[in-house]
């Protein structure tokens, strides 16, 4: 089966650490009550064995809400649950390698902080990336500056492959990236550290559709 990153405007990935000590099934629950239909399971500080049960999860209320399940970095783990795809930084394994892993039909992401990464990920065969850090931000350890919103400018213009916003991007500075030409935009902290989620989920939908007219 030919899986397809989706058409959506918000790309949700999970945190523990950020989501007020609920439960990682009520956190997805809720982001796909709200219609958000991609979501990556990015957890850097638990067991393989903790990892893997909780991908099944994953794996089972995604494909419940006909949404994309992505997990970061654990190639092994993606293909275990069957997955929809893997999402790899610059650090990890290359494109290449990752791609005879999954097979042609898995989507594969890639993190890119400039122009020559991007262009680098779409010669390499990546079938989205991430582009980012846009703004400043604390969820993610060893980050790199932020890289404003004149990359997502040049993403915008020259990506011939999808590509999602990431970053330091809250309800307040989403129309900001939207402007600059982003139609799809993952935010961390602001949807699971959300007091009720699928309520800011609907606030942060607005505001970009507002900002995109």
């Amino acid at each position: 089966m030919q899986r397809t990153f989706p058409t959506t405007d918000i790309y949700a990935i999970t945190d523990n650490n950020l989501s007020l000590g609920r439960s990682l099934e009520h956190v997805v629950s809720a982001l796909l009550r709200a219609g958000v239909r991609i979501v990556q399971y990015r957890e850097k500080d638990k067991d393989a064995g903790i990892m893997l049960e909780e991908c099944r999860l994953l794996r089972r209320l995604t494909q419940e809400a006909g949404a994309c399940f992505i997990v970061n970095d654990h190639v092994d783990i993606a293909l275990l649950v069957d997955a929809d795809g893997v999402h790899v930084g610059q650090e990890d394994l290359p494109v290449a390698a990752v791609r005879s892993l999954v097979g042609a039909e898995r989507i594969i992401g890639v993190s890119t902080h400039g122009p020559n990464q991007l262009a680098q990920a779409i010669a390499q065969g990546a079938n989205y990336v991430g582009v980012g850090p846009v703004f400043a931000t604390n969820t993610k350890k060893n980050v790199c500056a932020p890289v404003g919103l004149d990359y997502v400018r040049h993403a915008a213009k020259h990506s011939s492959i999808p590509f999602v916003a990431i970053g330091g991007i809250k309800e307040h500075n989403v129309a900001s990236v939207v402007a600059a030409g982003a139609t799809c935009c993952c935010l961390v902290s602001e949807l699971v550290g959300a007091d009720t989620i699928e309520e800011k989920v609907a606030h942060v939908r607005a505001t970009m559709a507002q900002a995109d007219k």
